[in-house]
């Protein structure tokens, strides 16, 4: 019994072996096979890079680097493409207002065909004078019974000749007196300042009849005719009593230029006078309230200055604007409601010596000197070349100034 057991258990073990024998041969077999005839499928649609595709993806990976190169580039240009917009704009603007100041002129042209009178040789200037662009354009409030007053403003203030064409074309300032016409027409008032303006050529006829009950009128009709027949930043209206230092009415606009819509001038805020007979009386004084009430801030009537957007909006809308009595109050008027600066600036009404002549010392020139109990210089013809020499700039200082 002890020798069948000994043989059976080496049987046992004979065939242990010899079945993790098989079982490892099957194992390396099945590897063998699966090498040799199993192929790895392809994911459809998909399929592995080869060396070209991949000399392709490194040239897309350089792209995107120069990509990026561009940007960091175009990021350095910015402000030389806002500067670009920005003269795009100012380009447009220009064209803009060019058209608004031919619009102008048409429709001025349109009325005076309608109405039946002569076309005004100031709406048909050449081209290149209208293309031109000035500072300023000065208005100088005249009558045709202020020659005296005229006289002494051209002896004084205002360049004559050569000089004021110089004035023009160096500075960029036009200078003009502007009257209307007589009731009767070619009449003998018409033909003493044409005889005046052969002499000196320097008138602005207005298609107005004159009547200082029309003030308001020819207001509107001369920055209607200016803005129409000169492209400037700012129209000025003075009266022809009232000394005006040009270089520093020129340097005080010229701060304003970046607003497009500025009003400059004393500022005041009168009382609405019902009574009749008295100065100054309005007429329409029931619309600003109950009796004694003061009119809404306007700029005095002695010396203003508007921006060409001012200038332009008065020429389009001239048959709709309400004139009142007094020009100063309907020049404030026709600005209600529209978004438009108002600059004080109390250098546009000094007082006539001592006072324009202390603040000339303290190094503070005034843009103008009038006497406020006259409206204007007491007998100007007399007195304005005494406040020329105490008051006035200098004019090297005109002719050294850049604006």
């Amino acid at each position: 019994m002890s020798w069948k057991n000994r043989d059976l258990n080496s049987r046992n073990v004979m065939s242990k072996q010899l079945t993790l024998f098989l079982c490892a041969g099957c194992f390396f077999a099945g590897m063998l096979f699966t090498d040799r005839m199993w192929t790895e499928p392809e994911a459809k649609g998909l399929s592995r890079p080869t060396g070209t595709e991949d000399e392709r993806l490194q040239v897309v990976a350089d792209g995107c680097d120069t990509r990026l190169k561009d940007v960091r580039r175009d990021s350095k240009d910015i402000i030389r493409e806002v500067s670009k917009t920005h003269n795009a704009v100012q380009t447009l603007d220009k064209t803009i207002s060019s058209l608004e100041m031919e619009l102008a002129a048409a429709r001025a042209m349109q009325d005076s065909i309608l109405t039946g009178s002569p076309i005004s040789d100031d709406l048909l200037l050449p081209e290149p004078i209208k293309k031109r662009k000035y500072l300023m354009v000065v208005g100088i409030n005249t009558a045709f019974s202020s020659r005296k007053r005229r006289d002494s403003v051209r002896s004084t203030w205002m360049p004559q000749g050569d000089k004021l064409r110089k004035l023009e074309e160096e500075k960029g300032i036009v200078m003009r007196f502007v009257i209307g016409h007589g009731a009767t027409s070619g009449g003998i008032l018409d033909r003493a300042i044409e005889a005046e303006d052969r002499k000196h050529g320097d008138f602005l006829r207005l298609e107005h009849i004159e009547g200082y009950l029309e003030l308001s009128a020819k207001t509107k009709t001369y920055f209607t005719t200016a803005v129409a027949m000169w492209d400037a930043d700012f129209y000025v209206k003075v009266d022809d009593d009232v000394h005006v230092n040009i270089a520093t009415l020129g340097a005080t606009l010229a701060k304003h230029r970046a607003n497009p819509r500025v009003y400059i001038g004393c500022m005041k805020s009168g009382p609405v006078l019902a009574h009749k007979g008295v100065r100054y009386h309005e007429p329409e004084h029931w619309k600003f309230g109950e009796e004694g009430n003061k009119y809404f801030r306007h700029a005095t009537g002695q010396l203003y200055a508007i921006s060409k957007d001012l200038a332009t909006y008065i020429s389009i809308n001239q048959n709709v604007l309400h004139k009142y009595v007094n020009e100063d109050v309907s020049l404030g008027s026709w600005f209600i409601g529209l978004d438009v600066e108002h600059i004080d600036d109390r250098r546009l009404c000094c007082g006539t010596p001592p006072d324009c002549e202390w603040k000339a010392q303290a190094g503070n020139i005034c843009v103008a000197s009038f006497d406020w109990s006259c409206s204007g210089i007491c007998r100007s013809s007399e007195r304005i070349k005494e406040v020329h020499r105490r008051c006035g700039e200098g004019e090297d200082t005109l002719w050294n100034s850049s604006f």
